[in-house]
């Protein structure tokens, strides 16, 4: 049985991804021993991206390919948009975080890159391009979602389990198998020029979210 396209990718990145999958942030997060501080600074810097997340998802599904390609593209971005943003609000009432403090805050460059490479994808028009992005952004946090899911002590603690609810479970499995279906499919459509690009994005991607995590565990 070949290799899928998406499974070469990874395998092509495993050990940066193996970083994302098993990093102290997920593990402390699971715990339920990571400082609020580091929390903080994490969803702060990740809820500034999510405009240009959504604008991302928006784009891939505008390009994909069938009705049926577009539809659980749409029902992922409802999710995105309500159940998701609404977590970010109510933890960050949680964590005393003020709307002048959100106003204000100064990203980190990690975060900024982020924008940058889903403005990039976006710009490109290319549905495969889109997914190279979307697909490690959502099938890294699965992964460790489920291994957080299956070592939580944090039930009672919603500013963490939630977020791992939010990646983990039947649903978010189903949309990591949609986008990993559609970029494997696309495979077949695309030339040697957008395949490197993907290639590129997919690794640049990688790269970032570990960087995301470090920057969200560091001290200061």
């Amino acid at each position: 049985m070949s290799t899928s396209f998406t499974e070469q990718l990874r395998s092509a990145n495993e050990s940066q991804w193996q970083k994302i999958t098993q990093h102290e942030f997920t593990k402390k997060l699971a715990s339920g021993t990571l400082p609020p501080q580091n929390l903080k600074r994490y969803l702060l810097n990740d809820h500034l991206f999510l405009d240009s997340f959504i604008i991302l998802l928006s784009t891939m599904v505008s390009h994909a390919r069938t009705l049926s390609d577009r539809i659980p593209g749409c029902q992922f971005l409802g999710l995105i948009t309500s159940s998701e943003n609404n977590y970010f609000e109510d933890t960050f009432t949680s964590l005393n975080v003020t709307p002048t403090e959100r106003s204000t805050y100064k990203m980190e460059k990690v975060a900024q890159d982020f924008i940058n490479i889903m403005k990039e994808a976006s710009s490109t028009g290319s549905l495969s391009c889109c997914l190279a992005v979307l697909c490690v952004c959502e099938w890294s946090y699965l992964e460790w979602g489920t291994i957080a899911s299956k070592t939580s002590k944090v039930k009672d603690q919603p500013n963490f389990q939630r977020w791992i609810d939010l990646h983990s479970g039947e649903y978010f499995e189903s949309v990591v198998g949609y986008l990993r279906g559609l970029l494997d499919e696309e495979e077949k459509a695309i030339g040697e020029e957008e395949r490197a690009k993907v290639e590129d994005l997919f690794k640049r991607t990688v790269d970032l979210e570990v960087d995301f995590f470090d920057m969200a565990m560091r001290e200061s």
